[in-house]
């Protein structure tokens, strides 16, 4: 599968300069001077690039170790034979990205090691403490590299690799664009010099990418743990990145201070405050589905819980480990047969850590009760700044809304990201107010946006107060996204839950001295049924029900359902997959400032 294209018929090799969605073949002109963005020129990139990744290399060679058959490493062969004369250095938009670079040089690392022609070109240490390192097996030779023509596939190889090192080291991105792109391009050569320090350039290479990987890794994700692009699967791509080159530096004798490692750690805490029972993680912020190493291919496979998985093991945490549920291959090919006993005994440890539920930092809080229970209550609150750097190219207009679970069923959603270069329209959508569990005012989002990756003015949000006790959990925040109106807006928004009644009482305060036209947007799961009784929302969710109303108010809600112009009532799991959900709307004129008070009951369910 290629994003929405299911069983794609490649061709084996591929065209690897072809769109497979559009047909696009782009041209092998010099690759720093194409304009990828042009879907004219190159189709639709994301498409283009995701097969150049090369994640299928490491299926082909995961073959081969466990089976010795040698179809699949010679299917291995064949694709990068393939890929070598097809893109050519440095012409073509295979050459156009680093990031791209880095995430190939991680699958060809992961993909030599497996296919045995030796783990490293260099003899280097055992593994470090719980790190299981793969060692070739005399039985089967030298594979891909046996004999005069597999040394001469070896040396072109290498030449690739070389130049991918070159490529990434002479175009990290900068200023504004130096965001998780950077991260993944210090990955790209860290393990390009790490794993093959064949080169005069190979030392400083290493040092230069570890220095950054550390420097980053402390910049981009605050001490709570939140990564600044306010984004959670890019929160989850800079974890596994961390992790992968962690992993990679321990077997090779290249260390990590205890600062990488803790802020890892703290990374992870804040992906188990998040999920809920059923495993799920908000959708906040972009995400493109993207993973750098494939490793596992199991049904049903969980980034997130992958990730506390072998964070369980690597951090001795049995809170990890129960979240996680399973020891995934993910996990098993990363810390082998060690990982998966310590696995088993931190699930049987007795519970003692509290889970964190503040994240002030990244302005994120978790109110609920009977969290990690069939009876559990979560309410995903945010707070937080737009995104990161001047652009906050991943964030989405989403200031204080929320999101809520019941007993790991979703009820109300983020509905994802759809698109990025592509489509525009949707873009907008997606990360636009309108679709984010909050209020519009005046029809306009809360930040502006100036292109596909670019935002030209920022709301800024903060909290304002944040209680949990037995009985009650509250929260205030406010934003001033709509300060900038010629008559200026203030919105403060109040959650207060009920744990014994489960009552989401919901205040929205609008401080302004003129007429505003004003929105409340609520969009549930897809899987959720909806009634409407005067002014009264009645949710069945899987197995749950929920009531939404607005006493005192007389504005009748209305309820979209995948409606194209304007867009409304869609949610995507997937990239460039949506589906159709019911959004709920209430609208209606104020004047001066006004609060509008949603209370949400939740029906307790037996368990």
């Amino acid at each position: 599968d290629v994003f929405a294209l299911q069983e794609a018929q490649l061709g084996f090799p591929p065209h690897w300069n072809r769109d497979p969605k559009t047909g696009t073949e782009a041209p092998l002109t010099f690759g720093k001077t194409l304009n990828y963005r042009d879907e004219q020129v190159v189709g639709d990139i994301k498409y283009l690039w995701e097969p150049n990744r090369h994640q299928e290399l490491v299926t082909l060679a995961q073959a081969w170790r466990l089976t010795g058959e040698m179809r699949y490493a010679a299917g291995c062969r064949a694709l990068l034979e393939s890929w070598f004369e097809q893109c050519p250095y440095p012409l073509g938009p295979n050459w156009t990205s680093s990031l791209e670079h880095a995430v190939r040089l991680m699958n060809w690392s992961v993909a030599w090691q497996l296919l045995e022609g030796s783990p490293s070109p260099r003899p280097s240490p055992q593994g470090g403490e719980g790190v299981e390192r793969l060692e070739p097996s005399p039985s089967r030779g030298e594979g891909v590299f046996a004999g005069a023509d597999g040394q001469a596939f070896r040396g072109r190889w290498l030449d690739s690799i070389h130049q991918h090192c070159h490529f990434i080291a002479g175009h990290f991105s900068k200023h504004s664009s130096a965001n998780n792109h950077l991260f993944g391009e210090y990955m790209g050569l860290f393990i390009g010099a790490l794993m093959w320090p064949c080169w005069k350039e190979s030392a400083r290479w290493l040092e230069t990418a570890q220095a950054g990987l550390e420097q980053e890794a402390l910049k981009q994700n605050g001490p709570d743990g939140v990564n600044r692009e306010q984004a959670i699967w890019y929160q989850h791509e800079v974890a596994d990145m961390m992790l992968l080159c962690g992993l990679a530096g321990k077997v090779n004798g290249v260390a990590f201070p205890a600062a990488w490692w803790s802020r890892l750690e703290t990374m992870l805490e804040f992906i188990a405050a998040l999920m809920d029972v059923g495993g799920r993680v908000p959708m906040i912020g972009d995400s493109d589905d993207a993973v750098m190493v494939r490793f596992s291919r199991e049904p049903g496979f969980n980034a997130y819980r992958s990730l506390l998985a072998t964070g369980a093991v690597l951090f001795g945490r049995g809170d990890f480990a129960r979240k996680a549920g399973t020891f995934d291959d993910k996990s098993r090919w990363l810390l082998g047969k060690k990982g998966v006993a310590d696995f088993a005994g931190l699930v049987a440890q007795p519970s003692a850590a509290v889970a964190k539920r503040a994240f002030p930092e990244g302005g994120y809080y978790i109110l609920g009760d009977r969290f990690d229970t069939p009876d559990e209550v979560r309410i995903v609150a945010d707070a937080g700044p737009l995104g990161y750097l001047s652009i906050a190219a991943h964030g989405h207009a989403d200031a204080l809304a929320f999101t809520l679970s019941a007993g790991g069923r979703e009820i109300l959603v983020d509905p994802g990201t759809y698109a990025y270069h592509t489509q525009k329209k949707w873009r907008d959508y997606f990360r636009g107010t309108s679709a984010h569990n909050t209020v519009r005012v005046d029809g306009l989002d809360q930040s502006m946006i100036g292109g596909n990756f670019m935002w030209l003015k920022h709301a800024r949000a903060w909290c304002e107060q944040w209680e949990s006790d037995a009985g009650r959990d509250f929260f205030a925040g406010a934003h001033d996204g709509y300060r900038q109106l010629p008559d200026p807006v203030l919105h403060r928004r109040s959650l207060e839950f009920d744990k014994a009644a489960r009552v989401l009482r919901v205040a929205d305060t609008l401080e302004c001295k003129g007429e505003h036209q004003v929105e409340l947007f609520w969009h549930f799961a897809e899987t959720c049924r909806i009634q409407v009784s005067g002014n009264e929302i009645s949710a069945g969710c899987d197995g749950r029900a929920v009531c939404l109303a607005m006493p005192g108010l007389d504005w009748p809600p209305s309820v979209a359902s995948g409606q194209e112009t304007p867009p409304l009532g869609w949610v995507s799991r997937r990239f460039d997959q949506k589906c159709k959900c019911s959004s709920v709307v209430w609208a209606g004129k104020i004047s001066g400032t006004t609060t509008l008070n949603t209370e949400i009951r939740l029906e307790r369910h037996d368990s």
